[in-house]
């Protein structure tokens, strides 16, 4: 066994950061939804979305709630896991880039791209845990 194989410090400090710096984009969207709840419903309406309303107030929830127990470490690899299908699902709905006029395709692209790459940080944390700085690591979990 290596030192990389091994938890150390260094694990879960960059373990830390790493829920830290993932958190950082779900609990201020999900703040947003609570003010802005009628815009959100309208941007889903308008990517179409079903159930606009019920999405818009599921993802309030997965991502204050889900971005919160992600951050304290909470049970992280649910709440990772409830993230990940969340911005898989959403992206395939508000990033379609293949069903959008040649101008818009090359951002739209890079932001599916960029979330793709976000579930698989998320499904890290499922797969290896939050690290010992975290509620479930002082639980032992």
């Amino acid at each position: 066994m290596t030192l990389i194989d091994r938890p150390n410090a260094a694990h879960d400090a960059l373990a830390l950061v790493g829920r830290l710096l993932i958190a950082w984009m779900f609990i201020p969207a999900g703040w947003a939804k609570i003010g802005g709840f009628a815009g959100s419903v309208a941007y889903a309406t308008s990517a179409g979305l079903p159930l606009p309303q019920v999405g818009v107030a599921v993802g309030l929830v997965v991502e204050l709630v889900g971005g919160l127990m992600l951050l304290v470490g909470f049970k992280t690899r649910w709440a990772a896991l409830a993230l990940a299908l969340f911005t898989l699902v959403a992206s395939f709905f508000f990033h379609a880039y293949w069903a959008m006029p040649e101008a818009q395709q090359m951002m739209q692209k890079l932001m599916f791209d960029k979330n793709m790459a976000i579930v698989g940080g998320l499904l890290a944390f499922v797969a290896f845990g939050p690290g010992r700085w975290s509620m479930d690591g002082r639980r032992g979990a």
